[in-house]
């Protein structure tokens, strides 16, 4: 759990995911349009990869739509729902608008 929080802490936007998952792919892209480039950590490609998705479940994560799980400023957002609920209602942008021109720099 602490790789996972972590990882969460130490970037402004971070979708865990699967390398399989369109949806993760799809939320990247949108983040990506909005001027974010999050840090996408495929847990599929960790060695400790079933490890890090019982943490996700614990820290509130729903098992049964686990990916992608997206974290906004250490802080669980959700899933693909969530991202696509708040950005809808115009939302999503006031989140992400202080990691814009610090995730645009690495």
């Amino acid at each position: 759990m602490d790789k996972v929080q972590r990882m969460a802490r130490d970037h402004g936007v971070v979708i865990f995911s699967k390398s399989t998952c369109c949806l993760s792919y799809a939320v990247s892209v949108l983040f990506k349009d909005l001027g974010v480039i999050p840090y996408v950590c495929q847990i599929d490609h960790e060695p400790d990869g079933k490890e890090m998705e019982k943490a996700l479940i614990r820290m509130g994560v729903n098992s049964s739509f686990l990916f992608p799980a997206v974290f906004i400023g250490g802080s669980l957002l959700g899933s693909t729902n969530e991202v696509m609920s708040l950005h809808l209602q115009g939302s999503l942008n006031q989140l992400i608008q202080p990691y814009i021109s610090i995730l645009k720099s690495n």
